[in-house]
């Protein structure tokens, strides 16, 4: 495997590795701050579904000239409904929330915590997967750098996500070793998750587009369903929502500079 793809896998997990690890130096994370990263994430996830997978799925179906629409329509749609069907049968519970959702199962609260952070973390993993599999086919529309801005954007906004789940069960009476522990595993997935969809890429190709928009569906349904009502919760939301526009200008650097 390229160095270039294993450093796409893996940049993002070292995001929330380091994330997580900010329970060994920091107290409690305050409800402002949570507010704010969850925002800054949530723009990061927005800018690279847009400018690094759907942009992309569209410019590689320019064959279909005016329907080049099409394959990113489609895969957005199912990347959106594969997220409904993951968030209704995956028990899982959302930070701040005493309702679990998913099939009903008995687990502690930490481990619905966890699961909840690991199933928004699946579309993330597929995202990088995917581009990274259309620059080993050699596609045109996707370049090393452009697949490396992706990864260093979602690795940047995995870091809040990683602190987002272990700070808080340290407050909740978690062992530090513990509470970093859960926040590493929540990340995980994704390094799992790129190289499966590294490997079915690969058998694939011809619906590439498709894939990328899925990834993209999938990421979307992430930031509407939790990310954004979670920054916009309580008072000062609008400190969500500049951290959101944050984010997103991040990502848009990141993916212009490095094209």
């Amino acid at each position: 495997m390229p160095i270039e793809v294993m450093q796409g896998i893996v940049l993002p997990f070292l995001g929330t590795f380091f994330g997580a690890g900010c329970v060994f130096f920091m107290g409690s994370l305050r409800p402002m701050v949570q507010r704010a990263l969850t925002g800054f994430a949530a723009g990061v996830m927005v800018a690279a579904s847009i400018w690094s997978l759907l942009v992309p799925a569209m410019e590689q179906a320019e064959d279909l000239a005016r329907w080049a629409f099409l394959p990113a329509v489609i895969g957005f749609w199912l990347g959106i409904l594969f997220l409904l069907a993951l968030d209704r049968i995956i028990p899982h519970l959302h930070q701040n929330s005493d309702a679990p959702e998913g099939l009903r199962a008995q687990l502690k609260k930490t481990t619905m915590l966890v699961l909840a952070v690991t199933l928004h973390n699946i579309p993330e993993g597929m995202a990088v997967g995917v581009v990274l599999a259309g620059w080993m086919a050699g596609n045109e529309t996707i370049t090393a750098t452009g697949a490396l801005a992706l990864s260093i954007g979602i690795a940047i906004q995995n870091f809040p996500e990683g602190a987002i789940i272990s700070m808080p069960l340290r407050s909740a009476g978690a062992q530090r070793r513990q509470a970093f522990l859960y926040g590493v595993l929540s990340g995980v997935v994704e390094p799992i998750a790129a190289v499966l969809t590294i490997w079915a890429a690969g058998l694939v190709l011809p619906v590439l587009p498709y894939l990328l928009s899925f990834a993209a569906g999938a990421m979307i349904y992430v930031v509407v369903e939790e990310l954004i009502p979670e920054a916009s919760a309580g008072e000062h939301s609008n400190l969500g929502t500049l951290f959101f526009a944050a984010g997103f200008t991040v990502m848009l650097a990141l993916d212009v500079a490095l094209a």
